[in-house]
């Protein structure tokens, strides 16, 4: 499997998960969400309950906290952009729904799916998705002209760093995705 798309996918992990048998109070403490133990991923993050704990809370700070700064579509955005960037075809698929359903832009986020990150994107979208992908690419890539493109499409101070917590948790998601599975098409699909 390896095309970008907004259908849902699931994920195989290549270690064994816990099962739900297996979990404790202390597991379910660390998934936060008690709905996260339907997923592979999480019942295979959960034999660590204490990173899991610290990882799951930093991801609902950064994309469920959006009173302020960047709005969610955005922030959802800059995580499709990531993952597309760095071939995360599973958190592609799930954060590019998010941005299509946030923002009702489904085909800008398709065609950055299908077109890769240097896709046409205007305005704000276009400063987030080169942000994004600089940071993904490396630190050094990023810089004040990603910063200037963000603040000149109306992004204050707080919605700038939104982005660069949004794209940096995902470029390490990612990497933490692609060498613990793969994702595969869900049944029915």
């Amino acid at each position: 499997m390896t095309g970008f798309t907004q259908d849902q996918l699931g994920w195989e992990p290549w270690l064994a998960p816990l099962t739900a048998d297996e979990l404790t109070d202390e597991h379910y403490e660390a998934l936060v969400d008690k709905a996260r133990a339907a997923s592979p991923y999480f019942l295979l993050l959960a034999r660590d309950p204490d990173v899991l704990h610290a990882r799951t809370k930093t991801d609902v700070d950064i994309f469920y906290n959006a009173d302020s700064g960047l709005p969610r579509a955005e922030r959802e955005l800059a995580a499709t952009a990531t993952s597309r960037r760095n071939g995360c075809v599973y958190c592609a698929s799930v954060h590019a729904r998010f941005a299509g359903h946030y923002s009702k832009r489904p085909d800008d986020v398709q065609r950055l799916l299908d077109e890769g990150v240097g896709a046409p994107q205007e305005g704000t979208w276009r400063a987030v998705v080169d942000a994004s992908v600089a940071l993904a690419a490396t630190p050094d890539e990023f810089g004040p002209e990603h910063v200037a493109a963000l603040r000149a499409a109306g992004l204050d101070d707080l919605a700038i760093s939104d982005t660069i917590h949004a794209a940096a948790f995902f470029n390490w998601a990612n990497r933490l995705m692609l060498s613990l599975g793969e994702p595969t098409q869900e049944a029915g699909q």
